[in-house]
């Protein structure tokens, strides 16, 4: 178990410290800013690499949400969900304090916003609470439907990395205005304790959007979408 957390825990590390680490470093450098465009791949290019890196190992989460879908599948140990929150949010903190250690080497540095999640004054495009509810909810419960249809039994095998790398690019392509994308709560709790806004105070959404999001792609994959064979056959791991 201790190897499977810290696959878990490194993954988000990579997750976090690779997409976040784009947009405070890389996306507002003056003329050569990889923009909104690149965080989205850069993203993408997180989960892609850690899939293939450590999949094989914890099932490569990386994100609590994901393992709570994956739970209400019947994908995942119920008793392993708490453990594998624990190592998904240490790995994103770990990966905010680095980050935050790399950014503040440059002259004048603040750390502003910080790559942090919000709604309001905190959205990059100001939009709505209600707003950035939907968009969390909707876009999370497509990256569960992406995640259990890309690695069911019914499709080839060793792509599933590519299509769930590319739907979290997708995904942040579409939000990024709104929200600054979230669709996981790690992600959003580890660069918000850094942020020099109230982006800890908007937390609570970015917690709950993503699970909410999350259990209902899952019980649409499962009840909706899975083959009848299949669910007949699916016992879970509870």
């Amino acid at each position: 178990m201790l190897r499977t957390l810290g696959a878990e825990l490194f993954g988000t590390f990579w997750l976090v410290f690779g997409g976040c680490g784009a947009a405070v470093l890389a996306a507002g450098f003056p003329d050569l800013g990889i923009g909104f465009a690149g965080v989205a791949l850069a993203f993408g290019l997180t989960v892609l690499t850690m899939a293939y890196a450590v999949g094989g190992i914890s099932g490569g989460h990386f994100n609590p949400a994901v393992s709570l879908g994956l739970a209400i599948a019947g994908r995942f140990a119920w008793r392993d969900l708490v453990p594998y929150w624990i190592a998904q949010v240490l790995g994103a903190i770990v990966a905010g304090a680095v980050l935050y250690a790399i950014a503040s080497g440059q002259p004048g540095f603040t750390a502003g916003a910080f790559a942090s999640n919000g709604f309001g004054d905190l959205s990059p495009g100001g939009y709505s609470l209600s707003a950035a509810l939907l968009a969390e909810i909707v876009l999370t419960a497509g990256f569960l439907i992406v995640i259990l249809g890309a690695t069911s039994a019914y499709v080839p095998g060793g792509f599933a990395p590519i299509a769930i790398g590319l739907a979290l690019t997708l995904i942040h392509l579409v939000s990024i205005p709104v929200t600054n994308t979230s669709v996981n709560p790690a992600r959003s709790t580890g660069v918000a304790l850094f942020a020099e806004t109230d982006a800890l105070a908007q937390l609570w959404l970015f917690w709950s959007a993503p699970m909410i999001g999350a259990a209902l792609g899952a019980l649409i994959w499962r009840f909706i979408l899975t083959p009848g064979d299949a669910l007949a056959n699916l016992g879970g791991e509870t």
